[in-house]
């Protein structure tokens, strides 16, 4: 189980360009669909606590899935299943490709603007996905394109990620508190 984790993330870390975004859509096809090692729902809960933590998203979400499902050891090997690819492929370029190699040489100057739009799509494919899975329709879609608008505004307060963190978390426990005294009271 350790080796196929491995083999796993170390997939996923080596055909994945654009970051952690653009790895989630992958990680969640081959965790959930083709090797079940967890659910949906499961998976989406282990992102959106991946998130939460510093760091990279896509090292956290396979400590996060590791660990899931094989302990400590799990979610080591995962980790280096997806950081060991990266490393070397940037080790390779910072031996064999400069700069100005790449700055002049028109095949792979072709290559990198290629690779953008397949990362576009390979960032907005798992915002989608995780959009249906928190079941958001026409009337609360606004919440998350507000607050991203606000964000990207850049204005004092309202442009902290964390105080929308902070009021996201007490907005969720106070709609969790409204449920259970609703569910209480038709008893």
């Amino acid at each position: 189980m350790i080796w196929q984790l491995f083999a796993t993330f170390f997939k996923i870390g080596a055909f994945t360009f654009g970051g952690g975004w653009a790895m989630i859509s992958i990680i969640e096809k081959e965790i959930v669909d083709k090797h079940h090692w967890i659910d949906r729902e499961e998976f989406l809960d282990l992102l959106a606590i991946a998130q939460s933590l510093p760091g990279i998203l896509a090292v956290n979400i396979a400590v996060a899935v590791g660990d899931k499902i094989a302990g400590r050891k799990g979610s080591i090997w995962a980790a280096l299943g997806t950081i060991l690819p990266s490393f070397l492929i940037i080790l390779c370029i910072a031996i064999f490709l400069t700069p100005d190699l790449i700055k002049n040489n028109e095949v792979l100057s072709a290559i990198f603007k290629g690779i953008r739009p397949a990362v576009v799509a390979l960032i907005i494919a798992p915002v989608i996905s995780a959009a249906k899975a928190a079941k958001l329709n026409w009337v609360t879609v606004w919440i998350p394109v507000v607050v991203a608008g606000l964000i990207w505004s850049k204005l004092p307060v309202v442009s902290n990620p964390i105080v929308w963190i902070v009021l996201g978390g007490i907005g969720g426990y106070l709609a969790f508190k409204h449920g259970m005294d609703a569910h209480r009271q038709n008893r």
